[in-house]
């Protein structure tokens, strides 16, 4: 897949920096322009083409446009990049109207480095999942939402580990192939039934992709595929 080309949008040039450091610190990304008020981000929009994929906006910008206003002139200009709102903006009519427009995460500053690489992972594997022209069906149409707007894996149920989580995704990461839970199971040191558990959780978040592996007998067994990102 080729680079996700991404355009930040904050007024705060240090804030703005930082940002584009986080962003290339992401595989699959690279950061195309800096635009610290609204009109300066349509002009790099107009001039960038189809270079340009995500808008990572800050809805608070100075006078003259601010950030919804920014996504309307896009759609208006037939401009398609998706927009992910990293704002501080927490009224829930504020949400409310960037949802209507069309933004596809909310990211509320301030923010860790962790909490953007799950929205841009996330991102990457929706769009990764969008192949081919039609949806074989509702389990497909929900499956590539919920990638998008899944639960946060950083909230894990009860009895789960940070620690075994990131074992976890570390062997389906680095896997050529797609993993069973007994395979995966072997690699972390964890039994079957807790390998399992995680990767469940994983499928749930839209973070990996399960399907059956047919043998030459017996049941089939489920194996899981990343899908969340290099």
């Amino acid at each position: 897949m080729t680079d996700i080309g991404v355009l930040i949008v904050e007024d705060e040039p240090v804030a703005a920096e930082a940002h584009r450091t986080y962003v290339e610190r992401v595989p699959g990304f690279v950061v195309r322009g800096l635009a610290h008020d609204g009109a300066a981000a349509l002009r790099l929009l107009a001039s960038s083409g189809s270079a340009i994929d995500l808008v990572l906006l800050d809805l608070h910008l100075p006078p003259g446009l601010d950030g919804l206003d920014v996504v309307r002139a896009m759609r208006s200009a037939g401009h398609r990049a998706d927009v992910i709102a990293v704002t501080s903006a927490r009224d829930l009519e504020v949400v409310r109207a960037a949802v209507s427009q069309g933004v596809v995460q909310y990211l509320l500053k301030p923010f860790t480095f962790a909490a953007l690489r799950d929205k841009l992972e996330r991102y990457a594997a929706y769009r990764g999942r969008l192949v081919g022209d039609v949806a074989s069906g509702q389990h497909e149409v929900d499956g590539i939402i919920a990638t998008l707007r899944g639960h946060d894996p950083s909230s894990l149920p009860k009895g789960m580990s940070r620690e075994s989580l990131d074992a976890v995704v570390g062997v389906l990461r680095s896997a050529v192939e797609a993993r069973s839970s007994a395979e995966v199971a072997g690699q972390v040191g964890a039994s079957r039934v807790t390998a399992r558990r995680y990767l469940e959780h994983l499928a749930d978040a839209g973070l990996v992709v399960r399907r059956s592996r047919y043998g030459s007998a017996g049941r089939p067994e489920v194996e899981y595929r990343w899908v969340g990102g290099a």
